[in-house]
């Protein structure tokens, strides 16, 4: 099968945003996201960009910028958006929060948005697709040549639990501490197509792996393999799909500027004749569970001999690396933000230190040696869910 990879202007970027729809009192979530969209929708029509579409769920909106060259320029096009929207939730007396997943909403009570890929999509994957109630954030990345796509993939996948550990915010699932930064990881996986890429080597084997998944009816069409990382032929981009939803504007255009500067370090380095950082592809699942597990404390493999360092350490060796290109990107100010995350704590540490602080504790599912079951008080996770709605609407100030 020939794809066509339709070339985009280098290292241009586009962010899509995830969020969830809470009522302000029960602090669920509301299945009213076709409401909202509506009424932001004469503002930003789908067919445009950017613009504000729905999702699997009818309780998420996602926001999707338009094509930029800088970071801030795509920030500020969901700034707007989110917004608008939030003012259309707090009119009908719902909020919005940016996160993984909800600390105690289940998936029973949530309604799915009528479409046709929907059906199919819940139809091959019964009950673990109706499992995924979690939302992420993905950032595409434009390559101006085809031969470089499938290298660069390989050389962000070294970095994957880096961006992962970054934007951990899905600590809790269904009211219980998971013992997971990132539970949103390890469930979106089991959906048939997701999760670490094939090991690829160049771009006819990703047309050959596709006409395999498509001819077996494994999928439909290319964008059905929801790999972490992934090419987006139709767009001319890489996109990177591996991060929680964000909490806040700021972590938004943090996880950008990393994004962005890492694809175009990679771009400088082919230039240079330089060959691309690729590690194992059992190294890569591995740091992808670490980080998933751990966050911000993940010890990672960094090279194919194996050597492991501390993510914070390999973080911070990294904002030095990429500082230049940042300068170069004009996304410096995002980039820095780095350094608040590793001091402040991901998502998944601030909502567990907000549900400590509210007198939740003790071992994820209870006592996992004992089975003596945990919990969680309703007002801890109530907490929880303010403090997300109250960090999502100062960050758009």
């Amino acid at each position: 099968m020939a794809i066509e990879f339709t070339a985009s202007p280098r290292s241009t970027l586009g962010i899509e945003w995830e969020l969830g729809v809470i009522d302000a009192h029960s602090r669920g979530l509301a299945n009213v996201a076709p409401q909202v969209l509506a009424e932001i929708a004469d503002r930003w029509p789908t067919s445009e960009f950017p613009h504000a579409t729905s999702e699997l769920l009818e309780n998420t909106i996602e926001l999707v910028s338009a094509p930029h060259a800088r970071v801030g320029d795509a920030v500020a096009d969901l700034r707007e958006m989110a917004r608008a929207a939030l003012a259309s939730a707090e009119a009908s007396g719902h909020r919005i929060i940016g996160s993984g997943s909800h600390p105690f909403s289940r998936w029973e009570a949530q309604s799915v948005t009528p479409s046709e890929r929907y059906d199919r999509f819940l139809e091959r994957t019964q009950w673990w697709g109706r499992n995924m109630l979690i939302w992420g954030v993905h950032v595409h990345l434009g390559i101006d040549r085809r031969e470089r796509v499938i290298p660069i993939m390989h050389a962000v996948l070294a970095y994957l639990p880096h961006l992962q550990a970054l934007a951990a915010s899905s600590p809790l699932w269904a009211g219980e501490p998971t013992g997971y930064a990132s539970n949103r990881a390890l469930m979106f996986q089991q959906l048939p197509t997701a999760g670490v890429p094939w090991d690829l080597d160049d771009w006819e084997d990703f047309e050959r792996v596709v006409d395999d998944l498509t001819r077996t009816g494994i999928i439909a069409e290319p964008t059905e393999a929801r790999w972490d990382v992934r090419p987006a032929p139709r767009w001319g981009t890489i996109e990177l799909r591996a991060c929680d939803g964000a909490s806040t504007l700021w972590e938004i255009g943090m996880l950008a500027a990393v994004s962005q500067c890492l694809v175009e370090h990679f771009q400088r380095k082919l230039d240079r004749g330089e060959a691309l950082p690729r590690l194992q592809q059992w190294y890569v699942r591995e740091n992808k569970w670490r980080a998933a597990r751990y966050g911000l404390d993940a010890e990672v493999i960094v090279d194919p001999d194996g050597t492991q360092m501390p993510v914070r350490a390999h973080l911070s060796a990294l904002l030095d690396e990429l500082a230049p290109v940042a300068a170069d990107l004009g996304c410096s100010a995002e980039l820095a933000s780095v350094a608040r995350v590793l001091d402040e704590g991901n998502s998944a540490s601030r909502q567990l230190d907000v549900l400590h602080a509210n007198g939740g504790s003790g071992f994820p599912f209870g006592d996992l040696r004992s089975g003596t079951p945990s919990t969680v008080p309703a007002a801890a996770l109530e907490a929880v869910v303010d403090a997300l709605a109250d960090g999502f609407k100062q960050s758009l100030q």
